[in-house]
């Protein structure tokens, strides 16, 4: 995992709020190598943005490439896409979960980091339940929607449908 820190995240001021964080996992096709078939890079570039506009905030950039299930079966999953199945079925095909991506390595570095609070960038539900459970307050959610791609639009819709995943748009 990288810790990307900007500006003071321990800020003590009458009205300073905890920082923004996005715990954003790595998405080599869609980061790198600017994939379509994904939100990742546009998500990845409005974290950076917001955390930049507000001057502080924390990039944690996880190393659970496809959800957790790595770069090769990811690739295999994709071919089953292509061939119909969704993002949810190709895994479960190759005999993964929906998202085998854990929560309590962000939540640790967190800590490690001094920070008990936080405004999470997320529209993963699962991702604020992971942080509140090993004791880290999620005082606002941020939404991490994106504008809606034709080419990732079934995507974003089985996240929300199978995933439980929230979103603005």
């Amino acid at each position: 995992m990288v810790a990307l820190v900007m500006g003071d995240i321990h800020a003590q001021l009458p009205h300073a709020q905890p920082p923004i964080v996005r715990i954003h996992s790595q998405c080599l096709t869609g980061d790198v190598l600017g994939s379509l078939r994904c939100d990742c890079r546009l998500q990845l570039e409005l974290a950076l943005r917001t955390i930049a506009e507000a001057g502080t905030g924390i990039l944690l950039y996880e190393m659970q490439e496809g959800r957790g299930i790595g770069l090769m079966p990811k690739l295999q999953a994709y071919a089953l896409q292509d061939e119909g199945m969704d993002t949810v079925q190709a895994n479960e095909y190759l005999g993964f979960k929906a998202d085998c991506r854990e929560f309590e390595l962000p939540a640790e570095v967190l800590k490690l980091l001094g920070i008990s609070a936080v405004r999470l960038m997320t529209n993963n539900p699962e991702k604020v339940a992971a942080l509140e459970l090993a004791g880290i307050r999620v005082v606002e959610r941020i939404s991490a929607s994106v504008e809606s791609l034709a080419t990732f639009e079934k995507y974003l819709q089985v996240k929300r449908d199978k995933m439980g995943h929230l979103s603005e748009q």
